[in-house]
């Protein structure tokens, strides 16, 4: 039977992008959105056979939702071979601003829980099958906090704690953890930025790219490869320059921001 890939936040930018890139290859896709007509108006305009996919409905920040979705995908598909809990959301925020908490707490719900729970129903039979893939899409933002990007850069940078984490937990199992950290994608997430964003890449660039490291198990990787260099150095700036070095940065937008 063709492998199967599981990928959240599949109807639009990084998550249709990599939905599209496994088609070619001959995967049969499991796709989830909360806009599920979105990734179906997206199928039937690519004309994909209806044998080699299936759509499912959940929001990955209601727990019980995408649990939900991972078990009607292992009944109706079978067990997936890469899963890509790649759903996420940006938005700045002021901690000044109380409604701006919500924000977080919502930012948090999705990017940190929904990726945990997206992996929940499939590493106990992975893990007795002896193989799988479980990929956690972080971001270069984890390296450093941005100003007024404190949710987003917080949220990623638990991706890839927590994903560290349960490498460590797999480790003699057969299914490999995979973090990976997209430096700047042209996507609708980052269309509305008001800041440069070097080495932009397209989604399909990044599709292809990421395909490759999923498929040789790599524990970690920026892509691309340029914006790993730039986040290492980041890294090691001492505060006082690294504060100099972004001030006057625009802000990122804030969730009621044109």
């Amino acid at each position: 039977m063709d492998k199967l890939v599981f990928i959240t936040g599949a109807s639009s930018g990084i998550g249709q992008a990599l939905a599209w890139r496994y088609y070619q290859a001959g995967w049969r896709l499991a796709l989830v959105a909360r806009r599920a007509d979105e990734i179906q108006r997206w199928a039937d305009g690519q004309r994909l056979d209806r044998g080699r996919y299936a759509i499912y409905g959940a929001d990955v920040a209601d727990i019980d939702s995408i649990v939900a979705a991972g078990l009607a995908c292992i009944a109706g598909q079978g067990l997936p071979d890469v899963v890509v809990a790649n759903a996420g959301i940006s938005a700045g925020v002021d901690t000044a601003i109380r409604a701006d908490l919500d924000v977080l707490a919502r930012t948090f719900a999705v990017n940190n829980v929904g990726l945990a729970a997206t992996f929940q129903p499939f590493v106990a039979p992975m893990v007795r099958r002896g193989s799988g893939r479980l990929v956690g899409i972080a971001s270069v933002a984890a390296i450093r906090g941005l100003p007024g990007h404190g949710a987003y850069c917080a949220s990623k940078a638990a991706v890839v704690a927590y994903c560290e984490s349960l490498r460590g937990e797999l480790r003699s199992s057969g299914v490999r953890v995979v973090t990976i950290c997209p430096g700047y994608v042209d996507t609708p997430l980052t269309r509305s930025n008001r800041y440069a964003m070097p080495f932009l890449m397209t989604a399909t660039d990044f599709a292809a790219r990421a395909s490759a490291v999923i498929d040789r198990g790599a524990s970690y990787c920026v892509i691309p490869w340029q914006m790993g260099i730039v986040a290492k150095l980041l890294r090691l700036l001492p505060n006082p320059l690294f504060d100099k070095l972004l001030a006057g940065r625009a802000r990122k937008q804030r969730h009621n921001e044109q």
